[in-house]
């Protein structure tokens, strides 16, 4: 990010694996499950400089599978840190991407908090930041500048428009690329409104790609010894998410088709339900489960495609039909007739499901009582702490060798803010 950034930050965390709180979950042992190991990077070193979702989010996986990970935040903290609720002074977000790092509070505008800084990125395997472009030169962090001090550094930049071009310097957010993607413009309302997923869906899925590169050029470095420039952008990660409806606008000359209609969502007398098609033989079968064969007798929605044409008239029939029962009752009579089906759950009907408690193994989530996180899947259940802000400023300046005089004297002039300390 910019602008606050230039300001006093904070570097926060500890060692993931010695934060780790392992929970068992309704006494399931998930017979059979193969487990990744979370110590798989439990010597790669990360200096995580950046805020928000999108960067935070490689660095937190990173974290999870073993990495010693140091996060650079502002004063008041990494403005995710207010983002939504709150639960015991952490938001949601602030639990889901920023455990398990270590915390340090710095003036990067000091010479003697860059110098910190650079002394953190020169032991460091992986550096993370999400300035905007630019930014991380002047401030003297760029890649130019920690190569040369540490010349086999994989040093990950994640901006909105990617590191070069026109746009390369604009602000940008989820909701901006949704818009930019198009993604907002395929998720059109039943009032014919596009509109943008409610969740950081662009962020979230730009820092799994970052994830993927800083991983696959650690691999690679294994062979070459040498570090690598990596460019992520929200604008590339939207359009990967979304390459076949990309392909398919260009296939068909504009938007395509709907997809499999009638799919979609629909009001049974209590609630709703998501109706899904794969096969042609679907739709004789919803047709045969609403009792409605004349609409599978019609050549106007005799396939997929003449469906998509006449699917607002296709969904009003159904929708009318729908009305009469229950979510309960037609999801009895959907399983008879083998539709694909099901009841759009909201979060508590799906963290109370016995499939997800049992098999997917939520774990209450230390320092917020009574909250329950996912896991990564393929993961154990433990969970890091997230740490507050500036937690562990003094012993991480400590373990780069600076005497407690030393540290002492830099909080004295403000460059370093020591927060809560572990004991």
């Amino acid at each position: 990010m910019d602008g606050h950034a230039l300001g006093c930050i904070y570097l926060y965390g500890v060692r993931a694996r010695q934060l780790r709180h392992p929970v068992a979950v309704d006494g399931a042992n998930h017979v059979g499950e193969t487990v990744v190991s979370r110590d798989a990077f439990k010597d790669i070193k990360v200096l995580d400089l950046s805020q928000g979702v999108a960067a935070p989010h490689c660095g937190w996986l990173l974290a999870q599978y073993g990495a010693e990970v140091v996060k650079v935040e502002p004063p008041g903290g990494d403005w995710i840190r207010e983002l939504g609720v709150k639960r015991d002074g952490k938001s949601a977000y602030a639990y889901s991407y920023n455990a398990g790092k270590r915390s340090v509070a710095l003036d990067l505008k000091s010479p003697d908090g860059l110098a910190l800084v650079q002394r953190i990125a020169a032991r460091c395997d992986v550096v993370i930041e999400s300035f905007r472009p630019g930014v991380a030169s002047r401030l003297g962090v760029g890649y130019e500048d920690l190569a040369a001090l540490n010349p086999s550094v994989i040093y990950l930049s994640v901006s909105g428009y990617g590191q070069r071009g026109p746009w390369s310097e604009r602000p940008c957010t989820d909701t901006v690329a949704q818009a930019f993607s198009g993604l907002a413009g395929i998720n059109v309302g039943t009032n014919g409104v596009p509109h943008k997923l409610d969740m950081t869906i662009i962020d979230a899925v730009t820092g799994l790609y970052a994830f993927q590169r800083v991983t696959t050029a650690l691999y690679a470095r294994r062979d070459t010894g040498e570090g690598a420039h990596l460019d992520v952008s929200l604008m590339a990660s939207a359009a990967a998410l979304q390459t076949p409806k990309i392909l398919e606008f260009q296939m068909a000359g504009g938007p395509a088709p709907l997809l499999n209609s009638p799919a979609g969502s629909y009001r049974a007398a209590d609630g709703w339900l998501a109706i899904a098609l794969i096969k042609e033989a679907d739709f004789r079968r919803l047709c045969e489960a609403l009792e409605l064969e004349s609409l599978g007798a019609d050549p106007r929605f005799d396939s997929f495609r003449a469906r998509s044409e006449n699917h607002s008239v296709l969904a009003e029939s159904i929708q009318a039909r729908m009305s009469a029962k229950t979510r309960d009752e037609w999801m009895e009579i959907f399983s008879a007739h083998e539709v694909l089906a099901h009841p759009i759950h909201d979060y508590g009907e799906w963290l109370e499901h016995p499939q997800v408690r049992g098999a997917q193994a939520t774990a209450g989530l230390p320092g917020a009582d009574g909250v329950q996180m996912p896991r990564v899947p393929g993961l154990d259940e433990g969970f890091d702490v997230t740490p507050a802000v500036g937690e562990h400023s003094r012993q991480t300046l400590a373990a780069l060798g600076l005497p407690s005089e030393e540290i002492d004297r830099l909080v004295a002039l403000g460059v370093v803010v020591c927060g809560r300390e572990i004991e």
